[in-house]
């Protein structure tokens, strides 16, 4: 059985206008009516996001002062995850047929996500996802759950789902965060980042993941190349070989 674990936020879910709009509404919180700041057009915004610049940064450079701009960072993080701003998140095109196609084709499907239950649940139920991610195939954070650093709680619950979920013959994680690809790599497995989502290509390619592409459907159909080239390359384990050969099959359709 092939198995392919995915975060939500970015290979399944463009959260870009729910950033955007949260940076405008802290902003506006923050200045002061006669300061002269400068709300950053969206474009720039996400290239600045997506390279991971320091929020005060983003900050400063629409206007804010370094005290403003701390106090800007830390609103924004008390914000981004909460409604009604989750409501301004979009379905990547085409998930969901390509979702359903591997359901139908024996591909196990697992979500893992630094979302919290409620939130997760909430976009699963937003976007139709729920038949896609049964509750065993669901891995977030609990509602009381105190984060420390993505890259450091996400590898936890990476161990959690490795340990509930049945085994499988080949498990492949996409991702696009620095910590999805620790989380991956710290338990052995291979990664593939994807460029729709929180993290542009420099920034992913510092943690090596083994391929960069375009988006999920890139993704599984280059997992399914990697597989009909290990298969090639098989001398032995021929009931590994056969079943590596029909999970490749079955993820090119």
């Amino acid at each position: 059985m092939l198995r392919i674990i995915t975060d939500f936020d970015g290979p399944l879910v463009d959260v870009s206008e729910r950033y955007y709009q949260v940076y405008r509404f802290c902003l506006a919180q923050i200045g002061r009516p006669e300061q002269a700041i400068t709300c950053l057009d969206k474009s720039t915004f996400w290239a600045l996001k997506r390279a991971r610049v320091p929020e005060t940064e983003v900050g400063r450079r629409s206007g804010l002062s370094e005290e403003q701009a701390r106090v800007f960072s830390q609103l924004r993080q008390a914000t981004v995850h909460t409604h009604p701003y989750f409501e301004f998140d979009q379905l990547q095109p085409g998930v969901i047929a390509l979702l359903g196609h591997l359901r139908d084709q024996g591909i196990d499907l697992a979500v893992l996500t630094m979302r919290r239950q409620s939130e997760l649940a909430f976009a699963l139920n937003q976007f139709g996802l729920g038949e896609l991610f049964t509750e065993e195939r669901r891995f977030c954070l609990p509602e009381p759950y105190q984060k420390t650093r993505d890259d450091l709680d996400k590898p936890l619950l990476m161990a959690q789902a490795l340990q509930i979920l049945p085994p499988a013959a080949t498990t492949w994680m996409v991702g696009d965060t620095e910590a999805d690809l620790v989380a991956a790599q710290i338990h052995g497995l291979p990664v593939v980042a994807v460029l729709n989502g929180i993290r542009d290509r420099e920034r992913l390619a510092t943690y090596q993941p083994v391929q960069i592409v375009d988006d999920l459907e890139a993704a599984v159909t280059w997992i399914a190349a990697v597989m009909g080239e290990a298969l090639a390359q098989k001398t032995g384990d021929q009931p590994q070989a056969q079943e590596d050969c029909q999970a490749g099959e079955a993820v090119l359709g």
